[in-house]
């Protein structure tokens, strides 16, 4: 591991509560320490419906959150919605990114973006996906995906509605949600909202599923590290943390 690095300023927008403590976690877990920055972003109801995540995702609310990150240091800035970004299609992904780099001077992504750089990183082609997402927000996820030639072999929505329930979901029930969505002709397994917690269970994930698992929170903060160019072979974060080349 290269020790020359710095440790790694990381910026967070995030929608509500729910899982944003896997973030600091994170932090903490990675040799060196990342210093961890964390906005709650606003928005008019939690729920997981095309018109509320549009909503919450929308650049008026980014930017409020954005500024108040201004003269942190950060290197680089997540949105960390999933689905309050994909949702919104390329178009309006790159909206987001553009207000946020604009506002902050510092490279920016979201966990939707994530997900895609991160399937390419582990060199996975087909992909199962355990949403907790309502069907056709589910789908939305997928249809993502495509614009990237990511096969799609199965697709499951858990039909949860709101971000605060996903939150609630302990070690067990997220760990029986994976292994049942896990297919042997899948390559990885997509875990894609950023509500559910995963960060203190990704070795335990990929040890119950046999399969690299990638996870929305997990995902964010790889995307940010690799941003600021600061992203090192770490243990404990997964397979994605593993193969950085």
């Amino acid at each position: 591991m290269d020790q020359t690095l710095p440790p790694a300023r990381l910026g967070f927008l995030y929608p509500g509560h729910a899982a944003e403590d896997d973030y600091p976690l994170m932090g903490g877990m990675i040799d060196p320490p990342a210093e961890v920055h964390l906005i709650h972003t606003g928005f008019l109801e939690d729920a997981h419906t095309i018109k509320a995540l549009s909503e919450m995702g929308s650049i008026g609310h980014l930017s409020k959150g954005a500024e108040a990150l201004a003269g942190s240091g950060i290197e680089s800035v997540m949105w960390t919605s999933t689905s309050a970004s994909f949702v919104l299609g390329l178009d309006g992904i790159r909206q987001q990114i553009d207000a946020l780099e604009k506002i902050l001077c510092v490279p920016a992504s979201t966990t939707a973006m994530a997900f895609a750089r991160a399937i390419t990183a582990i060199d996975a082609k087909k992909v199962a996906i355990a949403a907790t997402y309502p069907e056709d927000v589910a789908l939305r996820f997928r249809q993502f995906l495509n614009h990237f030639d990511i096969d799609v072999v199965h697709l499951s929505s858990r039909g949860i509605v709101t971000a605060a329930e996903v939150g609630t979901l302990g070690k067990e029930e997220v760990i029986d949600f994976a292994v049942a969505n896990t297919r042997e002709d899948a390559d990885a397994l997509l875990i894609p909202d950023t509500a559910l917690h995963s960060a203190a269970w990704l070795t335990d994930l990929e040890q119950a599923t046999g399969k690299p698992v990638l996870t929305a929170n997990q995902v964010s903060f790889w995307e940010a590290l690799r941003l600021c160019g600061k992203l090192t072979p770490q243990a404990g974060l997964g397979r994605l943390f593993e193969e950085v080349l």
